[in-house]
Order: C-alpha cells, then structure tokens, then sequence
C-alpha cells in the first residue's frame, strides 16, 4: 500500500511541476492577440500592442512578445522604458502602417523605443506603405516630414536580428544615442527612385556591429552621423542606393566627431556611391579619423571612392567657407570593380583643413573596361606603397596610381607623387608636398558634383529634425 502510495505522490509532483512550467511559460510569453490584436491587417491593433508591452515591461524576468503570422494594422506607437528585464519581440508575422500617410502624422517616427536596455527584434516584416508618402513629395506638395520606420533613442544592449523593412516612408532603421547594438541579417528595400529612404541611420551612438545584411534605397544605405565611434560593419550587399556614407557632417558649428569606422567584406552593386564622407563647406568642429575600408567590390557604382567636403546643396549658409571637418587616417584597402563613371576615385578636401594621412593600397577600378581616372584636391601626407600587378594591361591601378587624364592645379595645391608606369608594374612614391604641385582633376568634376550636392539638398531637410521621445 506505501509503495501505491509513493507512486502516486511522484506522480502528483510530476504533474505539478508539468503545470508549474506551463504556467511560467505562459507568463513569460505575451501574444499580442491575447490582448486584442487582429491579424487581418485592417483593424486598429496599437492599443493591444503597447498593453502586450507594458505587460512584458513591469515583469521581473526575460520576457517575449510575440506577434504571430498574420498582418496587423499599427500607427505611431512609442515603447518607453526602462523596463525590468530582458524583452524579445519575436515576429513572425507583417506589421503594417495606414494604407494613408496621413496616418503616420508628424510625429517623425512609427515604431519607436525610447530607454529601453536589453531588447531583442527577431524576425518579421515591416511595411510603411510609403508609395502615396513619395508621391506626395515629389509632387511639391505640403508634406509631412515624414516617419522612419523603426526608431531607437537612447537604448543600451540592442538586437536587431532577422528583420525585413520595406516601403519606408523615409528612414527604415535609426539608432541615435546608444550603446552596444548588434544589427545582423536585416533586409531594408525600398525603390530606388523613393526621396530620402536611407537603410540605416546611425548617430551619436557607440559599439555597433552591422554583419550579414542588405540595402536596397532610394538613399545612402548607411549614414553615419556625428559622434559615432567604435563602428564595425561587414558582409553588407548595398545598392541600389547612395552607398554608405559618413556624413553628411558639419552642418552644425558644434558637433561630435566620427571615428574608429570599419567596413569590410561588401559588396556594392549599381549604387550612387560606394564608400563617401561628406562635409558641409562651413566652420565646424567635427572630425573623421581612424577608418578603414578594406575588401569592397564596386559593380558598375557612379562613385565608387569619394570625399566631398564643399556640400552646400542650396549654397546658402556656405560663405566661401572651406569645411571646419578634419579628415585623418582613413585607409582604403583591396577595393576593386567597375565604375560607372569614369572618374573612378574623388577627393574633394576641405582647402582651409586638407585630409591628413590619406592610405590607399590595391585599389583596382575600371571604366569600361579601360582605364577609370581620379582627383586630388587638398590633401596632405598622402602615403603609399609599392604595386606589383600581374599585368593589368589597361586597367587602372590605384596605390595611388593616378590615370593622368587632365592636369590641373587644385586650391591649395596636392601631394607630389611620382608616377612610374612600366609594362609589368606601377610603382608609386609619395612625394613632398608642393604648393604649385599638379592635382588629377577632370574637368567635369565640379558639375558632376554640383549636380549630386542639388540632387541630395532635401535630404538634410529631413535628417535635421530632432529625434523625438526625450
């Protein structure tokens, strides 16, 4: 009878503990459904969204919110912390924003996390339904100012993993003041043609990785904004798109500088640009220093190197100032492609604050199969070594081995360099610098960037709005 007895007690304690697990699952799971969401992408689901939130918030353990296939309808919704423990939004299925702009307002965001540490987005799709957005900008007509699709201010411990983001009315993905994010295997699309649709924007933030991910805009597919440091990006398909960018900077007196940037390992693929940094021609105190490009294809890119320090799209606030922004120790390493211009590689410094400690090792460009050309305004202490090629016949090597299409002599004058071409090598030495030294200048090169500089002006326009929830 005592041994009937145990056995059923073990069997209780079982069972008990079976429904002791469930029921800490359940707690820890919050569906959206369970609190009102419908999954038909009609009905209005932002209030059953942020009780599913705060719900998960005020718990004491790591938590999950989770949207399940299906589409749900969500206008602008903030998500405010601090929260107590970990929470992971596992999507699975489309969220969705009004079918009418208008819908979004002028708030200048969607879906926005404002100090919240210890978040995790896995999965899922996003669609702003930016079509009438665009249409309405590009009409002239009196706009918003449009919302970025998924925003976070000043959160710590970020991931972003798995995440689809198309149609954005302008940016897809911000991180504005925080601190260690990992954004990994992300696909952030919208039509080549839609204004100021950047990928990712990135902005007075510290160690964040960007791996495994793609980029198809009507903008930059990244920008990197001032005081940006410890930035780490690799195994990245951009294009279309305006490239990646760093800038544009200086458009304020007082800014932070950018530094310690590292892209490797991509691929661009019929962008505007490849890799560019970018100043306003006005007084500032920013600065890019310690930045490495290193393994970049260019496939058929406008500009696949340049530095463009005289932006100034409306030519207004830009009194024949040179750029306050200091450029300095910037290595581009192993970039090889086609251009689709033939100006392959553009360094368009600052005259009163020449680029500083400008690399360049195995650049290989061409242009139609031929040789590409390049420029050189305003830069100093320009250091290069010694290319080895096995006979690249026409192409062009860049170590700086500079295509001589047309000399002439640039504001401030270029670093000499010595060229030495041969049948079965380009050798190249740095040379003293010279104030009437020649500069490889095309004579196209300021109408070709005046055009861009017009072409991006609304682009600042819209970057310059405050991030919102403080």
């Amino acid at each position: 009878m005592d041994h009937n007895n145990n056995k059923l007690v073990s069997v209780l304690l079982l069972f008990s503990s079976f429904l002791l697990m469930r029921t800490s699952g359940a707690t820890n799971n919050y569906n959206v459904v369970n609190f009102g969401a419908k999954p038909d992408g009609r009905t209005d689901s932002t209030k059953a969204f942020l009780s599913a939130w705060k719900a998960a918030c005020r718990s004491a353990a790591s938590v999950t919110v989770t949207v399940p296939r299906g589409s749900f309808l969500l206008k602008p919704v903030e998500f405010r912390g601090p929260c107590r423990s970990r929470i992971t939004f596992q999507i699975s299925g489309t969220i969705v924003a009004p079918s009418d702009y208008r819908g979004l307002g002028n708030s200048g965001y969607w879906i926005l996390f404002v100090k919240v540490n210890r978040i995790t987005i896995n999965g899922g799709k996003l669609d702003a339904r930016g079509a009438s957005f665009w249409a309405c900008r590009n009409s002239g007509k009196n706009c918003p100012a449009g919302a970025r699709s998924m925003t976070f201010n000043w959160a710590n411990n970020i991931v972003v993993s798995g995440l689809t983001s198309i149609n954005s009315q302008v940016t897809h993905l911000v991180i504005n003041s925080c601190n260690n994010v990992i954004v990994r295997k992300v696909k952030l699309v919208a039509p080549d043609q839609s204004p100021n649709t950047d990928g990712l924007h990135i902005q007075a933030s510290t160690g964040v990785t960007v791996t495994d991910s793609t980029f198809q805009t009507g903008d930059d597919c990244i920008a990197i904004g001032p005081g940006t440091r410890n930035l780490y990006m690799s195994k990245l398909n951009c294009g279309p798109g305006h490239g990646i960018s760093i800038g544009s900077l200086g458009r304020d007196a007082n800014e932070a500088g950018v530094q310690n940037i590292t892209l490797i390992n991509s691929v661009f693929s019929g962008s505007d640009n490849g890799v560019r940094i970018k100043t306003w021609a006005r007084q500032s105190t920013g600065f890019v220093r310690n930045v490495l490009f290193q393994n970049l294809v260019m496939k058929n890119v406008q500009n696949p190197i340049i530095v463009d320090q005289n932006y100034c799209p409306t030519h207004q606030g830009c009194p024949k100032q040179g750029s306050g922004v200091k450029i300095s120790q910037v290595v581009y390493r192993n970039i090889q492609g086609t251009s689709r211009t033939q100006q392959a590689l553009t360094f368009d410094c600052s005259r009163s604050n020449p680029c500083q400690a400008i690399r360049l090792h195995d650049i290989k460009l061409t242009f139609n199969g031929r040789s590409a050309s390049s420029t050189c305004k305003n830069i100093k202490g320009v250091k290069a070594g010694v290319v080895l090629p096995q006979d690249y016949k026409s192409k062009l090597i860049f170590e700086p081995t500079w295509s001589v299409v047309g000399w002439r002599h640039g504001a401030g004058g270029c670093t000499a360099v010595e060229i030495v071409f041969s049948r079965r090598r380009t050798r190249v030495h740095g040379g003293e610098r010279l104030s009437s030294s020649p500069c490889l200048v095309l004579a196209s090169m300021e109408e070709r960037l005046g055009k861009e500089r017009k072409r991006e002006g609304d682009e600042e326009n819209v970057r310059g709005v405050e991030m919102e929830g403080s």
